[in-house]
């Protein structure tokens, strides 16, 4: 055991991955899984789960075939029970018989018989430590040492069969910890945070490698986008300080469906890979879940001839950029802290991130264009009426409009057109670096300077003057880190000017788009950086451009325009059309701005996933839901049909509803 750790330590220059500045994955341990191997020099592997009834075993074998020519290479199925874990075998057995040779992955909760069946028969068992052999009852527990220590004893001989059965038969394992499962245990030791996600998840390991076995695969899942990117970076970290490199299974929990579903899983999922982390990619969309495969495999693709050569500029090209050391101590990648910065008007400091967009191509004698980003232009009562998701600042380049702007809008233009406006009110000027330091006239209130990540001179960022805001671009190959060390150049030198981020997309198609945006800007968005987006993307429709900003807003936690329905992905385990439902859901309340909604197919993913809901939906029973406040039960058992109107009735009840306009 000894030789195999010293094999697996690593030197992370950056802290949690190999380096903070040079696109590098992260080597991990190869674990074979069937005949497809995961991890060390392996591509990202694809995969996911069957909504099927797994005694079903027509259906599931169908829907597995539909999910493999998706592009899975594993696929999950339930097993609740061990008649389920014992039908794997006829699953498993009649997909051999068509030919398909995918690995198999049952998926286990609070059923150790169910998982050591399981283990005998496909290539994989994913366990979760907050419900194998523990409890999770919202019970605040008082521990000596000595009494954690035996619940721990306690546990280690329930896991350990397991474990056994799975060296035996070549088995893989995944230990996968959920932030809203986690054991009344470990939330009583160490609270609902990101290290009491890791420490669950080590105990099992060391239980593991206590008997020698390494076949495992790591999963640090969250539908809260920033502990679940925290939760896998301090997993590295604590991994490679015990001598670990076992492959990372990345995935969102409940990221809902639609564009909402795509882009939070990015935020999540591709921040991670910005840093050379993740092994294996699961995208969970309320959705059928062959349209999962496509989104994670577009995800995946990006990196993969992503250039080792794509380091962050060279030390001569600034003297401002910190050391990778300095760079660490700049921020926390364990916590989320905003950047600190002096507010310029509504930009930075403590309002929320604003959304630019590129109107300079749009027909500008028509005001009905404005629609797209949230401003209804009525010609009865020549007013604009103000969506949810209404951009803050339009750029226009040296195009004028024929027409009043909304006076909530802001409109940006070349410094060259900027000033020969006549009437320059709600108007500022856009500078390049060498335009403003050379211009004698500028904007009283608001300016904007546009600095490209990879050149700018710190000499002329410390003379702004303090009601200017940078546009930051990049052209790099690895953009993110560019924009990020950037970020930690200005906050190692106490340069508390506003930054909003700029990214340019040229080839992306809509779906790519809203992935490679949400990778982008959501990466920085989660470790506290950013006063605002600019997703430029000409050619590309406004509309989208303007709900993928918003959409990235939300998914970061950084700025709320709209209700977020936290929504598991269905399995075999649901006890209603999860997706009929959601919609039904999203009908009536999709305008209780800021609300965070729950909807659960069954109670393994109930009050303890949506934990980070206000409000939750929960199948407990054929046509039975339980409805939550938070983690508290207030309606057990309601008839499906009257459901939602209960749920409703809880939400006026609290003071939360308002009427659709």
């Amino acid at each position: 055991m000894q030789m195999e750790k010293i094999l697996a330590k690593h030197d992370l220059a950056g802290g949690y991955c190999n380096s903070l500045t040079t696109y590098s994955r992260y080597l991990t341990r190869e674990v074979n899984i069937g005949d497809i191997a995961l991890g060390g020099h392996n591509p990202i592997r694809i995969q996911s789960m069957t909504t099927t009834d797994t005694m079903d075993t027509l259906a599931t074998v169908e829907q597995t075939i539909r999910m493999v020519e998706s592009g899975c290479e594993y696929v999950r199925i339930t097993a609740p029970s061990i008649k389920e874990a014992e039908n794997l075998a006829n699953i498993k057995k009649e997909l051999r018989y068509r030919g398909y040779n995918v690995p198999l992955i049952a998926d286990i909760h609070f059923t150790p018989n169910a998982a050591e069946m399981a283990a005998r028969i496909v290539e994989k068992v994913r366990v979760n430590p907050g419900n194998y052999a523990d409890k999770k009852k919202f019970e605040n527990i008082e521990y000596t040492q000595d009494a954690y220590n035996a619940e721990l004893s306690r546990i280690y001989k329930k896991f350990i069969p397991l474990v056994k059965i799975c060296k035996e038969y070549g088995t893989a394992m995944r230990i996968g910890t959920n932030h809203g499962s986690l054991s009344d245990r470990i939330m009583s030791h160490y609270g609902d945070t990101p290290r009491g996600m890791v420490e669950s998840a080590m105990e099992f390991i060391r239980m593991c490698e206590d008997q020698n076995y390494y076949n495992l695969v790591i999963s640090m899942k969250a539908s809260n986008t920033q502990v679940m990117v925290q939760a896998y970076r301090l997993l590295v970290e604590t991994m490679a300080k015990e001598g670990m490199n076992y492959p990372l299974h990345l995935g969102v929990t409940e990221a809902g469906d639609g564009e909402d579903g795509r882009i939070k899983s990015a935020v999540g999922i591709g921040t991670l890979l910005e840093d050379g982390l993740g092994d294996t990619i699961r995208v969970s969309l309320t959705e059928d879940p062959e349209f999962e495969a496509p989104v994670a495999k577009a995800l995946a693709d990006r990196y993969t001839l992503r250039s080792q050569k794509s380091e962050v500029g060279s030390p001569e090209s600034t003297s401002l950029r910190p050391t990778l050391s300095a760079q660490r101590q700049t921020y926390s990648p364990y916590e989320y802290n905003r950047r600190v910065t002096a507010p310029v008007q509504h930009i930075g400091g403590h309002h929320h991130p604003v959304v630019m967009i590129d109107v300079s191509k749009e027909n500008l004698k028509d005001p009905y264009f404005l629609s797209a980003v949230g401003y209804n232009y009525s010609a009865g009562l020549d007013k604009y009426n103000l969506a949810d998701q209404a951009c803050d600042l339009a750029y226009l380049g040296d195009n004028l409009p024929s027409f009043s702007f909304p006076g909530n809008l802001k409109q940006v233009y070349n410094y060259s057109t900027w000033l020969k406006l006549q009437d320059k009110n709600n108007c500022h000027p856009l500078f390049s670096l060498e335009e403003f330091v050379q211009a004698e006239i500028k904007d009283e209130l608001l300016n904007f300077v546009e600095v490209d990540a990879g050149t700018f001179q710190p000499s002329n960022l410390q003379t702004l003057q303090p009601n200017v805001v940078l546009i930051l671009k990049t052209s790099a190959v690895h953009g993110m880190a560019e924009q990020r060390t950037f970020f930690t150049a200005l906050q190692a030198q106490n340069i508390q000017v506003p930054v909003i981020i700029k990214r340019s997309y040229e080839d992306a198609d809509a779906d790519n788009l809203m992935l490679y945006a949400a990778t982008d800007l959501g990466a920085l968005l989660t470790d506290g950086f950013g006063d605002g987006v600019w997703i430029d993307a000409q050619g590309q429709n406004l509309a989208l451009i303007n709900s993928t900003s918003f959409g990235i807003l939300q998914a970061t936690r950084t700025r709320i325009s709209k209700t977020e329905y936290i929504s598991c992905p269905s399995c075999g385990r649901t006890l209603f059309d999860l997706q009929e439902t959601t919609q039904l859901i999203r009908s009536r309340t999709d305008h209780l701005k800021g609300i965070k909604i729950g909807i659960m197919g069954c109670i393994v993913n109930g009050p303890g996933e949506m934990a980070d809901a206000d409000y939750g939906y929960v199948g407990t029973g054929p046509d039975k839901i339980t409805l939550y406040r938070g983690k508290e039960v207030v309606k057990k058992n309601v008839t499906t049909a009257y459901a939602l109107d209960e749920l409703i009735d809880i939400i006026k009840g609290d003071g939360n509803w308002v009427e659709k306009n």
